[in-house]
C-alpha cells in the first residue's frame, strides 16, 4: 500500500473573506508542518509538499532563500508536463526533524499558468506524488489559500483533506464555499476523495465566542463531516516556532500546542488505520 496523501487547504475567495487570508494562511502551513513531523516522530516516513508560490511552508521549516532552490515542485510539475524524465527523489529535501520536502518557490506561479494549456491540467500533481507514493507513509500538501489550479491539483492528488479553520463567523462562512468545492472536486475529478475533518486552531478558550462556534459547528456538520476532537490552542509560540524555522515539537516541545499536535497526529494515525480496514474489508 502506498502513501495515504492529504491536501491541508482553507479557501476563502469571497471578497469579504480577503483579509483573513493571512492568518488562514499561517495556521493551515502551521497544521502541515507540526503534524507531518507528529507523524515523522511517531515513525512514519513523511512527505511534505509545499504546493503555494510564496513557499511558506519552506520557509516554516528553516529554507529562507526557497527562490535560490534550482529543483522544486514546480521543477517536476514541469518536467511531468514536458514528458521530461527525472529521478523519483529529484528536488526532495530532507529536513533535519525528520520529514522530506518537496519546496516550492515564485516559479510554480507560472507552472500554474502553464496548466491553463497543459493535457489532464487537473492531474499533473497527482502522476507526479503517484510515482512517491511507495516510498512514504504519509504525504501531506499544503495548499495555496484559494481554490486555483494548483489547489485543484492538489485535491485531485489527495486521498482526504484537513480544513484547519478559526473558530469565529467569517473562517466559518468561507469554510462552506469550500466545502462546496471539494465536494466539486469529488464529482468531477476525483471519486476517492474525502474530508478527513475539520480542525479547529488559533482556539482562545478564553472567550465565550469561539466555544459558542466550536459548538454551533460540531452540531451543524458533526453527523456528515468529522470535527476532530483535538483543538489548537492560540499561542505565540507556534508563530515563533515557524519564524525559526523548527517545529513546535523542537521549538517548546513541553507547551500546550505541541501536546494538542501530539493528540492530533494520533487521531490522524487512527483515522489512516480505520480507512485501510474499511478498504481491506470491502475487496474480500
Amino acid at each position: 500500500m502506498g502513501a495515504r496523501a492529504y491536501s491541508i487547504v482553507v479557501d476563502n475567495q469571497d471578497v469579504a473573506y480577503k483579509a483573513l487570508q493571512a492568518k488562514e494562511k499561517i495556521l493551515k502551513t502551521t497544521t502541515t508542518a507540526n503534524l507531518g513531523i507528529g507523524l515523522a516522530k511517531q515513525g512514519k516516513k513523511v512527505l511534505l509538499v509545499d504546493a503555494d508560490p510564496q513557499g511558506s511552508l519552506s520557509v516554516s521549516l528553516g529554507f529562507r532563500d526557497q527562490d535560490a532552490l534550482i529543483d522544486t515542485l514546480a521543477t517536476a510539475m514541469s518536467a511531468e508536463m514536458e514528458d521530461t524524465e527525472l529521478p523519483i527523489d529529484h528536488g526532495i529535501i530532507h529536513h533535519g526533524e525528520g520529514v522530506d520536502l518537496l519546496p516550492a518557490n515564485i516559479e510554480l506561479s507560472g507552472v500554474e499558468l502553464s496548466l491553463f494549456n497543459a493535457m489532464s491540467r487537473e492531474t499533473i500533481l497527482r502522476t507526479v506524488l503517484n510515482r512517491l507514493r511507495p516510498y512514504y507513509d504519509h504525504i501531506l500538501i499544503d495548499c495555496m489559500p484559494s481554490l486555483g489550479l494548483m489547489t485543484i491539483n492538489a485535491l485531485s492528488a489527495a486521498d482526504s483533506v484537513i480544513i484547519p479553520t478559526q473558530p469565529n463567523y467569517l473562517s466559518v462562512k468561507g469554510l462552506n464555499l469550500l466545502l462546496k468545492s471539494v465536494s466539486r472536486v469529488k464529482k468531477q475529478i476525483n471519486p476517492k476523495l474525502n474530508i478527513d475533518g475539520i480542525l479547529f486552531t488559533m482556539v482562545d478558550n478564553r472567550t465565550n465566542n469561539a466555544q459558542s462556534v466550536i459548538s454551533s459547528m460540531r452540531e451543524a456538520v458533526g453527523n456528515n463531516i468529522r470535527v476532530f476532537r483535538t483543538e489548537i490552542p492560540r499561542s505565540v509560540r507556534a508563530a515563533e516556532a515557524g519564524e525559526a524555522g523548527k517545529s513546535i515539537f523542537a521549538y517548546d516541545k513541553n507547551g500546550k500546542v505541541a501536546q494538542a499536535y501530539e493528540m492530533l497526529t494520533k487521531e490522524v494515525e487512527q483515522l489512516g488505520k480505520e480507512t485501510y480496514r474499511l478498504r481491506s474489508d470491502s475487496v474480500r
